[in-house]
């Protein structure tokens, strides 16, 4: 297969704008284990990652297609491979976004790669988020989407050991979760709710968990630890599905140089995404 269909599109820009209301924010709260009651004001600053739950996609029921995504073409390249992943992000946080604050959002399709592997031809396109809050660029976000064949069957990646952590501590995922999730992202996928699609068309064993949810409750963990620090970047990848019958740890290990590796893992010990962390001077 050629990329050539889809070069055209590097260049391709969208501009989104939106406000941060407190309802998302609360919700993702609530969603998370915690108690929203009286909590994000007027003011008070957001979790750098919980921009993710604003710009949300909006396709009519009409513009769906049957995996539960916006059909493809619009803003992405219309990428014939059926299965579609959020494979990781870069991202940098350069000033709060606070509730109640107008926000901008700039995406850019910065490259288009094919590649052949194991799973056969992969198609991924890297999307620049660039978010604006008070006239100020407050994120920037790198995100790798990659495009796929379903296979026949079920066949999981070589496992990634969980490395020896200095801390780690479980986490309950149930369909409950991954529906309050779906939900807060407007993510229509159906991978994640909808168990005869996920196991029977996608061929996976189970509800896969979303990697934003791994990656928020990876950075909900390590900020969790260290009160008063401040993130200056965060990056993550998926190495693994996890799935709802998971047995799920979050784990974290400072480094020499003050920032921290972050995963998620079965119960098996197999690293489901890795992440790093680091800290404003």
């Amino acid at each position: 297969m050629s990329q050539m269909p889809w070069a055209d599109w590097v260049g391709r820009t969208e501009t989104l704008l939106d406000t941060v209301s407190p309802t998302p924010a609360r919700a993702m709260a609530a969603t998370l284990g915690g108690n929203p009651a009286g909590s994000f004001p007027q003011g008070a600053d957001a979790p750098p990652l919980w921009t993710w739950l604003y710009f949300l996609p909006q396709a009519p029921m009409g513009e769906v297609g049957p995996d539960g995504h916006p059909k493809r073409g619009g803003f992405l390249p219309p990428i014939e491979l059926p299965r579609r992943m959020w494979a990781g992000s870069r991202c940098t946080f350069l000033e709060p976004v606070r509730i109640g604050d107008d926000i901008r959002k700039t995406s850019t399709i910065v490259k288009i790669a094919e590649k052949v592997g194991n799973a056969g031809t992969l198609i991924f396109v890297t999307v620049k988020h660039e978010v604006s809050a008070r006239g100020s660029l407050a994120m920037i976000e790198e995100q790798d989407l990659v495009y796929m064949n379903i296979p026949a069957q079920w066949q999981p990646p070589a496992p990634t050991p969980l490395p020896t952590c200095a801390w780690s501590e479980q986490v309950s995922i149930d369909p409950v979760f991954l529906f309050r999730f779906s939900a807060l992202t407007f993510n229509g996928h159906r991978i994640h709710y909808d168990r005869t699609y996920a196991t029977e068309v996608e061929k996976y064993p189970g509800l896969v968990v979303h990697g934003p949810a791994q990656a928020i409750l990876l950075f909900d963990a390590a900020t969790r630890r260290h009160p008063g620090k401040q993130p200056a970047s965060f990056t993550f990848r998926g190495l693994r599905p996890l799935f709802d019958f998971d047995s799920i740890s979050l784990s974290g290990s400072p480094r020499s140089d003050g920032g921290l590796d972050l995963f998620t893992a079965n119960g098996e010990g197999a690293v489901g995404m890795q992440a790093s962390l680091e800290w404003a001077a």
